[in-house]
């Protein structure tokens, strides 16, 4: 099959700066492509460009005939007034979008699947408006895949998905029959879901670096590269020096000096201009939060916080502790009450009154309570804390002014004790004297990133809350980021669906699940683990669930006479029952110790105290697992 898209050399210019130019890059069938590279490289450009909604400057663009692309924008857009499954028939009903279905009853059918793969089946005659921004961004490309497109498009696909979302949207691209070519700085999906990528970047002598393979092998390519292209610019230097010396002999002898060997000097030093132009080291926001110098231990401790709305809990006697050098990962699904435990932090808002069996279960362990422990439904903040907060909402951001004047309304600004004039301030996180004037709508998601985290830092913390702080950030400066956190002396409280930046920052997670529950692990990667362990669990469990009533008697009947248990097994199932309720009852002691308050001030002996939890339940989960395998062995005897 020929490609789906061919470019070659294309460019492309908006007024008057060069985006891209001389790139080159085909889409095979049914390959999953990545396109990275720095901010305002084009990355986003191209993509419409692809989708035909752009048009080059340059250079030559040729599609398959009868290529069918679907495009899928960062800003997802419904009919006004319309729910979810008026949505997607209305998709699927306009002309030429899906010639492989041929009535009504067919429309319907699929797009009652898809509402099934974005998982919003129950959410079928919702209004679009009511759902979050990460059930959106499923419907919409539960949408565009039930146009069984040849190409899917996707820009910035998960600035809006939780941790479960983007897992979803991995697998469900895996999945896909059609190509995929995704904008994405999500290193973790880079790694598993990209087959092949490629950077814009003006570094590269074609506009552009393709590499097959993931993340790591990309990284270990373009290392190559550049290595090579340092080994190149050193040689070509020398031959600069020694042209140098040549032409510098005098006018005399330059008489007698080969015309073509000039002409060959000042090609080589273009060369060499060049060069350094494009190797010139990578730039990034240079982030670098403030911290007090507070040396309080105890920054914040929040006892029995508890939060629901329209009678539905979001979280319950939930104990909360942050101290110095505590990296808190909080995750969840969309709606699952994030949003809502910062804002208690913050104080923002309260968190509602202790239940009756709460206060019972507290006056039975009064004793064991510390001195001067904070009240149920109540948080203890150190005094005159000073807590900084990265919305990513970006509401504190006035869209009307201009770069200059949100950067530093004063012309300068105080960094450290050190006053800084607004156009230095301003070249620390990218931007150039001649963007000052610009207004703050007209910066893109990425470049908006960067102010909000500019204004940031000029406030001292002891607390720093940020909230999906990635969203639109590039590679570079996602690494700057991550290492400003990780040399923060205060407490961080981390809300992002980047899972390498949990894996390699967070030393606790808190995981909501949505349905009242919390739980705290050790970290990211034990959090999955345990994740992995209960889904299989459950699965299993509706399997057997789902089996007729007659083979269910059949499994809990007493074993007959003849049964392919060994004494060994039989002995093990036997005691099946009493090992459960032993590793439940460790899970209990684990989730007593977690709500100490002494537990809570210390994060070392939150992380043991979760670890134990966490084994104990994946270890629940396991032997629930090995109960059932036995049961049916025996019911098969």
């Amino acid at each position: 099959m020929p490609p789906l898209i061919v470019a070659q050399s294309i460019a492309k210019r908006f007024a008057g700066r060069t985006l891209f130019a001389g790139v080159s890059v085909s889409v095979e069938d049914g390959e999953r492509l990545a396109l990275i590279g720095p901010n305002g490289a084009g990355k986003s450009t191209l993509l419409k460009i692809f989708a035909g909604q752009e048009a080059i400057d340059e250079g030559e663009l040729s599609f398959r005939r009868g290529l069918r692309a679907a495009y899928i924008a960062q800003t997802d857009a419904f009919p006004a007034g319309a729910t979810a499954r008026d949505a997607l028939i209305a998709s699927l009903l306009e002309p030429n979008a899906a010639p492989h279905l041929h009535d009504a009853h067919e429309v319907e059918l699929e797009a009652d699947l898809a509402l099934d793969l974005a998982g919003l089946a129950d959410r079928a005659e919702s209004p679009c408006e009511s759902l979050s921004g990460g059930q959106r961004k499923r419907l919409s490309i539960a949408r565009a895949l039930a146009r069984k497109p040849d190409l899917l498009l996707l820009d910035e696909p998960t600035n809006h998905l939780d941790i479960e979302g983007v897992d979803w949207l991995e697998s469900t691209l895996a999945r896909a029959e059609s190509g995929v070519v995704i904008v994405t700085h999500d290193r973790a999906f880079l790694e598993r879901g990209a087959e092949r990528i490629v950077e814009l970047a003006q570094a590269y002598p074609d506009g552009c670096f393709s590499v097959r393979g993931g993340y790591d092998e990309f990284l270990r390519r373009k290392n190559e590269f550049l290595e090579a292209q340092q080994r190149q610019m050193q040689a070509l230097s020398m031959q600069v020096r020694e042209d140098l010396r040549w032409l510098s002999r005098g006018a005399k002898a330059r008489r007698t000096k080969s015309k073509s060997r000039i002409h060959a000097s000042y090609e080589r030093m273009d060369e060499l201009a060049e060069l350094r132009s494009r190797n010139a080291p990578e730039q990034a926001a240079q982030i670098d939060f403030s911290a007090t110098e507070r040396q309080t231990q105890k920054l914040l401790v929040g006892r029995g916080l508890s939060k629901s709305f329209d009678g539905r809990t979001l979280f319950a006697n939930l104990d909360v502790a942050l101290s110095p050098g505590l990296i808190l990962g909080l995750i969840g699904p969309n709606g699952a009450g994030k949003s809502t435990l910062i804002r208690l932090i913050t104080g923002e808002e309260q968190s509602d009154p202790p239940t009756e069996a709460m206060l019972k279960e507290e006056a039975s362990r009064a004793r064991l309570l510390p001195h001067g422990a904070p009240a149920l439904g109540t948080i203890r903040r150190a005094e005159k804390l000073r807590i900084v907060h990265f919305s990513q909402r970006r509401t504190e951001l006035d869209p009307n002014l201009t770069l200059g004047e949100t950067l530093a309304p004063d012309d300068a600004v105080i960094y450290r004790g050190q006053s800084l004039h607004v156009a230095t301030w301003a070249q620390m996180f990218l931007f150039g004297k001649d963007r000052l004037r610009t207004p703050i709508k007209a910066l893109s998601g990425g470049e908006q990133a960067r102010v909000h985290i500019a204004r940031l830092m000029l406030e001292p913390a002891d607390i720093l809350i940020l909230d999906e702080p990635t969203n639109d950030l590039d590679l570079a400066s996602l690494e700057v980021l991550e290492e400003s956190l990780e040399d923060f002396p205060g407490a961080v409280l981390l809300v992002t669906h980047d899972r390498a930046m949990l894996d390699r920052l967070a030393n606790r997670v808190l995981a909501l699940d949505g349905k009242g529950g919390a739980r705290y692990f050790a970290d990211y990667q034990q959090w999955k683990d345990v994740a992995g362990i209960e889904a299989e669990a459950a699965a299993k469990a509706a399997r057997a669930a789902q089996r007729p009533k007659s083979a269910l008697r059949e499994a809990t009947a007493p074993a007959p006479a003849r049964t392919r248990l060994s004494y060994k097994e039989q002995r093990e199932l036997d005691g099946m029952e009493r090992a459960i309720e032993e590793a439940e009852a460790a899970a209990t002691a684990a989730e007593r110790d977690l709500s100490d308050p002494g537990t809570l001030a210390d994060h070392r002996r939150m992380a043991e105290a979760s670890r134990r939890l966490a084994d104990a339940q994946a270890h629940a989960a396991s032997l629930y697992a090995r109960w059932e395998a036995l049961e049916a062995r025996r019911a098969g005897g």
